[in-house]
């Protein structure tokens, strides 16, 4: 099936030279809307009883069975500052929830139809991939006060194919300012390749390396509008700040790999029975 790229030559280049590209207007205000009115009806009636805690901080030692069942699953994962010192939410679950995913895309009929729409596959199609999968999709919360620090990182090191093909595509469902948490990014990264690998072997898992030490004048401030969308390289160095003001930042990300000619890593922490459904096929 033939899909037509949306991209400009411009916009190809700036995200080759860059290695980002920040789509303005990718979604409408009565998408955003649904999208997230289906996120809090799946909250209302979830099941948090299982409390389990995303971190890029302490990933080696917030990682569980809960988070390895995830990939084919739709999972809720708490802020780390969401807990007392009695091991209970200190506010309502709507208010303590760091994100949920991270097979939400594949069982969740809106967020499947939103994924596999014509508007994200020939965006897909635009940066050259022929039988593109989604491995993870994640609504991300950033909630006012205690919203988290997502340190310094590349989308390649856990959504690793041999040779490297991640590609993330997070779409702002709010408007995301330095005020309340945006991402920063440093322009060109990329181009550097990358510098390790969060694995996952018979004691849990573990970045392969210690992070490299980088100067924060090098990253730039990405701030979008609600329904703007960055197609992010899987190479490129990118972080956000806690959250520290009284407004959220929702987004819902996507990482998209190619699944003709690049071989799955049998020691990403993500392992399945099958791969996803492709968005489409040549």
């Amino acid at each position: 099936m033939g899909i037509a790229g949306s991209l400009t030559p411009d916009q190809l280049a700036f995200f080759n030279s860059q290695g980002y590209l920040v789509i303005e207007s990718f979604a409408s205000e009565d998408e955003i809307g649904a999208l997230r009115k289906r996120m809090n009806e799946l909250l209302t009636q979830s099941d948090c009883s299982v409390s389990s805690i995303f971190s890029t901080k302490n990933q080696k030692k917030t990682t569980d069975n809960y988070f390895f069942e995830s990939a084919e699953k739709i999972s809720f994962f708490f802020e780390e500052k969401a807990f007392g010192d009695d091991g209970k939410l200190k506010q309502p679950k709507e208010l303590s929830i760091n994100k949920v995913g991270h097979a939400l895309h594949e069982l969740d009929p809106l967020y499947k139809e939103f994924t596999y729409s014509s508007k994200v596959s020939s965006l897909v199609s635009s940066l050259g991939y022929r039988r593109p999968v989604v491995m993870q999709a994640m609504y991300i919360f950033k909630q006012p006060g205690i919203g988290g620090e997502v340190v310094p990182h590349q989308d390649n090191s856990f959504v690793y194919t041999d040779p490297p093909s991640c590609t993330g595509l997070w779409m702002a469902l709010e408007d995301s300012t330095t005020v309340n948490g945006c991402l920063w990014a440093i322009p060109g990264s990329h181009k550097n390749g990358l510098v390790r690998r969060f694995i996952r072997g018979e004691n849990g898992v573990t970045f392969d390396r210690p992070s490299p030490c980088y100067d924060q004048k090098d990253f730039v401030p990405i701030e979008m509008k609600a329904g703007s969308l960055i197609a992010i390289h899987g190479d490129l160095i990118h972080q956000s700040f806690e959250n520290l003001s009284a407004k959220s930042r929702h987004a819902y990300s996507l990482h998209v790999v190619e699944s003709d000619g690049c071989k799955w890593a049998p020691d990403n922490w993500i392992q399945r029975e099958s791969m996803p459904e492709p968005l489409y096929a040549p």
